[in-house]
């Protein structure tokens, strides 16, 4: 494993780290606690320090199943968890000092941990990121020892670029992967100016780019890639990066044809966010194991060429960059 900073937190995390919205088992399948604990070990156990969690995943089921595995472990792992996406509607108003502290108690309880490493407002609206008094109940907090830092978990670039200019946000969030490039511009420059750590969500595009999906591929009913490929249920840029799924594919294809010895692209497609310094850390999720060993295997490969690279960025221009990359 290697290690990163997460930028002006000076923690030292492991660059491929673990993301836990379906770590209980696949989307709609209800939460395994012993499946959950099982590939949360298994990734401390294979170096990663890291671990991104939140209080709406499986109703804090995920939340827990964190806390239970780092609080039996040794090694020193780093708990991130989120805040605001309980607030129903999730709109402005709903976001109060009240509330958001309440929030930030209860992750407490619910992990059994004496501090978070990592809190993150949890995509919030963005009128919320011209709120003071929102970002300062965060300063207070960290004075009681009740956080260590404060981060965001962003929709768009726009949002990042704004969460930077309060002094006590140490982390952005972000969507990032081959077919979500427009991050590496002028958010990545403004992350590295201000020392703002890069954590880097929904890598694989919700599995398209592993390359194991095709034209004729289903999706459970309770699965957010059945139902929210148009953003029914939350931003459509969290489903498959905002890409058209039929067009996904075919560009899909394409980087199938650059590497034909492999039928996982995964790997591939961490090793290419990984060339970016300015990322800290990646989160890619795992319902599986095997998902984890898959994704944590892209240390181990030979670094992709600039050629590749190239070859790669070109697909991402001719398929998918005129439909998704001012979007967000």
């Amino acid at each position: 494993m290697n290690y990163r900073t997460l930028g002006k937190t000076n923690l030292k995390i492991s660059e491929l780290s673990l993301g836990t919205w379906q770590v209980g088992g696949k989307w709609g399948s209800g939460f395994d606690d012993a499946h959950a604990e099982k590939i949360i070990n298994s990734a401390i156990d294979s170096g990663v320090n890291f671990i991104d969690t939140a209080d709406v995943y499986e109703n804090g089921m995920s939340e827990a199943a964190v806390g239970r595995v780092v609080r039996s472990r040794k090694e020193n792992v780093y708990v991130a968890t989120k805040c605001g996406r309980q607030i129903n509607p999730h709109v402005d108003a709903g976001y109060t000092p009240k509330a958001l502290r309440k929030f930030v108690e209860d992750s407490l309880k619910n992990t059994g941990l004496e501090r978070l490493d990592l809190i993150q407002l949890h995509c919030p609206p963005t009128d919320t990121y011209y709120r003071p008094e929102i970002f300062g109940l965060f300063d207070d907090l960290k004075k009681e020892g009740k956080i260590a830092n404060l981060g965001v978990s962003v929709e768009k670039v726009e949002e990042g670029i704004k969460a930077m200019q309060y002094d006590n946000v140490t982390t952005v969030q972000i969507i990032f992967n081959l077919f979500r490039q427009r991050p590496a511009e002028l958010f990545f420059r403004e992350a590295e100016k201000n020392n703002v750590g890069v954590i880097v969500r929904v890598p694989l595009a919700s599995g398209l780019l592993t390359g194991k999906f095709d034209k004729n591929t289903s999706f459970e009913a309770e699965d957010h890639r059945n139902f929210n490929r148009d953003g029914e249920a939350f931003d459509k840029g969290e489903t498959f990066s905002g890409v058209d799924y039929e067009k996904g594919i075919e560009a899909v294809n394409e980087l199938k044809q650059l590497f034909p010895d492999t039928d996982n692209l995964a790997p591939i497609a961490l090793q290419w966010i990984l060339q970016y310094p300015e990322v800290s850390t990646i989160i890619p999720g795992a319902s599986k194991e095997e998902h984890l060993m898959s994704n944590l295997s892209a240390l181990n490969r030979k670094k992709l060429t600039q050629a590749q690279i190239k070859k790669m960025n070109a697909i991402y221009k001719e398929y998918i960059k005129a439909d998704v990359h001012q979007r967000w």
